[in-house]
Order: C-alpha cells, then sequence, then structure tokens
C-alpha cells in the first residue's frame, strides 16, 4: 500500500495530489476503560499500515527502554502518549489527533483518555467523529467507563461504533470469552441507543486482526479492523437536507464585493437559491458561491455543500455580521430563547442553576443561564435522579434560558447548529458540551399531550366497560 503511494508519488506527483484530495475523510475516536489499550491500538493501526516514518520509530523504540511497558517489545502507545506525565504514569491524559491514509480512506484519529477524571477530554475528541472504537479488554469485560464512553458517545450522535474486544492474546483467543462479552455490551447498548455496533476480537500488542487476519482466531470469520474502516459507509454522517450557514466573517475586500464567509453546517446551496437571514428574517438570493482557491483569486462553483468553507454573495445589500445564519428560505429552522439541552459537565466549579454563563452555538455568542436541572443520569444504570447542580462529568438534562432568541436545530438532526459550548463569562474557560433537544414550550406540549393520551385511554376503557352497547370511542 505506501509502496504503491511512494511510487505514484515520484512518477507522477499530480496524480496522487489529485487521488489523495478526493479521498473520503473518516474522523474516528477510540476510547473505553483504564487500560484498554487504546493508544497501543492506535500505534499498531500506524505501524502495521506502514505509515510511521523511520526515524520515528528509531525514536519509539529508544524511548520504549525508557518509558515502555510491554518488555522487550516496542510499545507502540509511545507514538500517541507524547506527554511527560503520560509516558512516566502508562496513560493517556489529553487528546491526541493523528492523522494517516490508505488507498482508499483518509482518516483523523483522536486518541482520547480511559479515567474518569478525563472524561471531559473524551467528550471534546468524540464531538466531531463520525465513528467511535470503543476497547474492551477481553479479561475483565465491559467497565463503568466503558458505559460511560458508551453513554457519551450515544449522546454526541456518533452512528458509527465498532467495539475491539482487545488483549485477546490474554485470554487465548477464546471464542467463548468474546461472546460472553459480546452479549454483556449488546445488553447495554440497545438501552442506550447504539442500535449495530460492529465487534471485532484484536490484540493491539501483537498485532492480531488489527491490520491482518490472524491465525490465532480461525473461529473469526469477519475482517480485521482496518478493513472495517476502510469500508463502513459514511454517506448518512452528514445532513444534505436541510441547509445551514453560520456567518464566520464578512469579506469586504473593497466597495464591489461584499462575500459572507463560514462553514457550511449542513445541506447544499446553489447559485439562484433564495435565502433567509436569520434572526432579521431579511430574504434574498444567492448570487456567487465561491471556495477558497490556492493561487487563484477565487474559485466560483455553481453549488457547494457540507462541510465546504464557502463565501456567498448576494443579489440585495442586506445587513449581515458574524453570527447570523443564511439558510434556504424553503426549510427555516426553529428560533427560541428557552430550550431543553443536555449537558455534559466540564468544569471543576460545579454548574449552578440561575448563574449566567455565556452560550457559544456556531458562530453566535449570547449569555443565558440554565433555569433548572430536570434529572441527571446515572451512566452506569442510566437511573434518571434529582440534582440541584451538576458536578466535573456530571451530565443531565437542563431547562436553558438566553438572553435573546437564537435559530437551532435538534442536535440529532444537525450537529452543528444543534449543539453549543458553556463559557466562563469572567474566566472564558470553557465549561461544558451541551446538545439541543428542543425548545421548553415544545417539551411542554409534549409532556401535555403525554396526560391527555393517558386521559383518552382510560376514559375510553371505562366507556368500553360500563357502556359496551355503544359500540366506539368517546374520544376519537
Amino acid at each position: 500500500m505506501a509502496i504503491e503511494q511512494n511510487t505514484l508519488i515520484e512518477s507522477d506527483i499530480e496524480s496522487y495530489l489529485h487521488q489523495h484530495e478526493n479521498k473520503e475523510l473518516l474522523r474516528f475516536i477510540t476510547c473505553g476503560s483504564v487500560d484498554d489499550g487504546k493508544s497501543t491500538l492506535i500505534g499498531r493501526l500506524l505501524h502495521d499500515s506502514k505509515m510511521i516514518f523511520e526515524d520515528q520509530l528509531a525514536a519509539i523504540n529508544k524511548d520504549s527502554k525508557k518509558h515502555g511497558t510491554t518488555g522487550e517489545t516496542v510499545d507502540l502507545a509511545l507514538l500517541v502518549d507524547g506527554l511527560q506525565s503520560e509516558r512516566e504514569q502508562g496513560i493517556t491524559i489529553d487528546v491526541a489527533y493523528r492523522f494517516f491514509a490508505t488507498d482508499k480512506r483518509k482518516f483523523i484519529i483522536a486518541d482520547t483518555p480511559g479515567h474518569e477524571q478525563y472524561t471531559r477530554n473524551m467528550a471534546t475528541g468524540a464531538s466531531t467523529a463520525d465513528l467511535a472504537i470503543i476497547l474492551i479488554d477481553a479479561r475483565y469485560g465491559v467497565q463503568t467507563q466503558t458505559r460511560r464512553h458508551s453513554y457519551i458517545t450515544s449522546l454526541l450522535g456518533i452512528k458509527h461504533v465498532i467495539v475491539a474486544v482487545n488483549k485477546m492474546d490474554l485470554v487465548d483467543f477464546s471464542e467463548q470469552r468474546f461472546n460472553e462479552i459480546k452479549s454483556e455490551y449488546k445488553a447495554f447498548a440497545t438501552n442506550i441507543g447504539i442500535d449495530a455496533p460492529v465487534f471485532v476480537p484484536v490484540s493491539a500488542l501483537t498485532g492480531d486482526n488489527v491490520v491482518n487476519p490472524s491465525s490465532n482466531m480461525p473461529w473469526n470469520t469477519d475482517v480485521p479492523l482496518m478493513e472495517q474502516l476502510d469500508t463502513i459507509p459514511l454517506e448518512d454522517t452528514v445532513n444534505l437536507e436541510n441547509f445551514r450557514l453560520p456567518v464566520q466573517y464578512v469579506n469586504r475586500p473593497h466597495l464591489d464585493f461584499r462575500g459572507f464567509c463560514g462553514t457550511i453546517a449542513a445541506g447544499t446551496i446553489k447559485v439562484g437559491d433564495a435565502v433567509t437571514i436569520l434572526p432579521s428574517k431579511k430574504t434574498s438570493v444567492v448570487k456567487h458561491v465561491i471556495q477558497p482557491a490556492i493561487g487563484e483569486e477565487n474559485m466560483a462553483v455553481d453549488e457547494a455543500f457540507a462541510p465546504m468553507a464557502v463565501t456567498l454573495t448576494l443579489e440585495d445589500e442586506v445587513d449581515i455580521s458574524r453570527g447570523d445564519m443564511i439558510v434556504k428560505t424553503s426549510n427555516v429552522p426553529m428560533m427560541s430563547d428557552q430550550l431543553e439541552v443536555m449537558l455534559v459537565w466540564m468544569g471543576e466549579v460545579p454548574m449552578q442553576p440561575n448563574v449566567e454563563y455565556l452560550i457559544k452555538r456556531a458562530t453566535n455568542v449570547v449569555p443565558g443561564s440554565f433555569t433548572r436541572i430536570d434529572h441527571k443520569v446515572d451512566v452506569n444504570t442510566l437511573a434518571k435522579g434529582d440534582a440541584s447542580e451538576l458536578q466535573l462529568n456530571e451530565i443531565g438534562q437542563c431547562q436553558l434560558s438566553l438572553n435573546k432568541l437564537i435559530s437551532f436545530d435538534a442536535y440529532a438532526d444537525i450537529k452543528g447548529t444543534g449543539s453549543f459550548v458553556v463559557i466562563d463569562k469572567y474566566t472564558h474557560a470553557t465549561l461544558a458540551a451541551g446538545m439541543i433537544k428542543g425548545t421548553v414550550e415544545t417539551a411542554g406540549k409534549k409532556a401535555q399531550l403525554r396526560q391527555y393520551t393517558s386521559f383518552e385511554k382510560e376514559l375510553n376503557a371505562m366507556v368500553r366497560e360500563h357502556y359496551p352497547e355503544w359500540g366506539c370511542k368517546l374520544i376519537d
């Protein structure tokens, strides 16, 4: 694979660059409990895919003698565990990102920590991922952090999940043990909305079934992990139906040009499309769609789609600034200042209701406060309990009140316009990640509908019992 790419680079660099530019990009994370082998797995993927330079490998061999935890074997985890404190303790603390590519795809990997106190780092790494690899130590099975990370994975809307049962070499590559863990995880995953996880038995340390098939597990007929990453479909990870462009910057190089720049969060846009600007609700028509270009003044195109970075010009002079959103007139999102949200609290200081924070949603920053905590979630049992505050790494459903209206979508529909971060208004520290479920008004109507439906069922049951001759429902 690497030899073929090197040959193409030497013979036709332009063809190589064109081929590389048009490959699909898959962002994925590795997560799970402490010492499940996340960093080692990434190191093995890079090593066996021939994506490590010789000087890097030589440095890792040298560092393994000083910091390694694998005896005489090279410690591939050191490829991503680069902090001194990580190497001293043999753990992952911060999120480490690595890039590599195969003939089919480009990949950005986020190696996330397993310790509970660093759960916020895991949520940060997962926020941009299309796929999650959840590692489970074959000796210990599903642990507390396995459940926690799986719940956050589901909460953040990651649609593709691969469960890598690691360290199969330490359980004699037992098919029975693999099936036990598979059954245990499936029972939990169903309750949190992970419907079709893919299970792969591996040994990251020895390389079994990571990039190449394992002769030690003849009972496993599925393809290795690397081939799973190469072939999992990505078409459903981007919403191409609802156009959303949060305006990041207004480009005004001279009197005859005013362009509105940003990264398309969802949907497609074409020259001639009717658009609405929010929150002003002014309307216009797209005049130009411009892509950034290297070595050219601009590159006008007929159409653009998520997640491209573009500049739009409009037929009319409309007042638009950073924080506004451009959408198609035929598909305008909701607007509200009262939202029902899910919150992953990441601050050392607990979240207190009715304390004012800064809420950053896309390119828009609005002051707001959480008026109520509906409940917090126990990730082990999925039970919902009462709470007067949210501590570090706790997850809860809250009511958010903003100081002005914003346009938004439910997070389940569009991540880019349904997610937000909570910022301390004095220190500007990031305190939490949030996902919008809907408006408080909508939630209230749903509750009223549930109460009405329950009343309707009871009343109809009473009618059927006492007045069977009517032969119909009282309420229909």
